[in-house]
């Protein structure tokens, strides 16, 4: 099971998004989506009444979750998503790969250009129109397997310098393992021995992670990393450890020591939503209690 799902933070148009997303994707579909409620909104919701609250899709297998707001966050580059077309398990994986790069760069723009680099004979990265960034990388499966998506979190701004810590942090944090990690070299100068590239592991998930001196974006709530939570004391637990910045608790969503944004909700969050009051009950609180829900 998935236990951690990017939620994707969009303008009023994610239900338009997740159409793209699973029409340009393989073996990709939507899941469920949830509305706002008709009546009992607060004042900053009102306009959202009975619209498009979340859309939860899927693409390859892996979830997100589209979340349907107003204009307060923008997506940048500080997280992006890696897409894995490994040639040892895919004849078609550069032309794949290709495709996916013509759909995404409609409306948008490419960050580094779509050709050969010295850790991929075949690399881009992309903007799209909707500000999302995606890593589309072809690989030959010799660092062995990897998921077909694995979320990239950079280092850059005010953080820039701090992914090993932060990578041992989340790792503390779950529990987990180091997979890879690579390092820049004394020649680099301001950056050396800041992390280049490194993958971990954190729930069994996969996640990379790199410093870069040029990142000017800092993260913020246009993407999140929502965590199903087995109980009360596993949300208890990792809101203890994560949340490090008392003004952005509200909902179950806290911003960790390096600024990253997380949802701590309860596995069924899905089904007590349902009941009478939930949702108006949820936006009164910081850390979520599934007894008050």
């Amino acid at each position: 099971m998935q236990r951690i799902i990017p939620n994707i933070w969009f303008d009023r148009n994610a239900a338009e998004a997740a159409d793209f997303y699973t029409a340009v994707f393989p073996d990709a579909r939507v899941l469920d989506t949830q509305y706002y409620p008709t009546e009992g909104l607060p004042d900053f919701q009102a306009g959202l009444a009975g619209e498009v609250l979340t859309v939860d899709f899927e693409l390859a297998g892996y979830r997100f979750t589209a979340i349907n707001a107003g204009p307060e966050f923008t997506v940048n580059p500080s997280v992006s998503f890696m897409v894995l077309f490994d040639s040892s398990r895919d004849p078609q994986a550069r032309s794949h790969l290709d495709e996916l790069w013509a759909a995404l760069v409609e409306g948008g723009r490419a960050l580094m250009p779509l050709q050969a680099y010295d850790f991929s004979p075949h690399f881009g990265w992309i903007e799209d129109k909707y500000s999302v960034s995606w890593q589309l990388m072809l690989t030959d499966g010799s660092a062995g397997p990897r998921p077909f998506i694995v979320p990239s979190i950079m280092f850059g701004s005010s953080v820039q310098g701090r992914a090993k810590e932060a990578i041992d942090y989340y790792t503390g944090v779950f529990g987990g393992t180091i997979e890879t990690a690579t390092f820049y070299p004394a020649e680099a100068g301001a950056v050396a021995g800041e992390v280049n590239f490194a993958e971990f592991r954190i729930l069994d998930q996969w996640l990379a992670a790199m410093d870069s001196a040029d990142q000017q974006f800092t993260f913020n709530c246009g993407v999140s990393l929502l965590v199903k939570c087995a109980d009360q004391g596993e949300i208890d637990r990792y809101w203890d450890r994560l949340s490090a910045v008392p003004e952005a608790e509200a909902c179950g969503w806290c911003a960790d020591r390096f600024g990253l944004s997380w949802q701590l909700v309860p596995a069924n969050m899905a089904e007590l939503m349902t009941r009478p009051g939930a949702y108006q009950r949820m936006l009164a609180m910081k850390k979520l209690v599934i007894a008050d829900l």
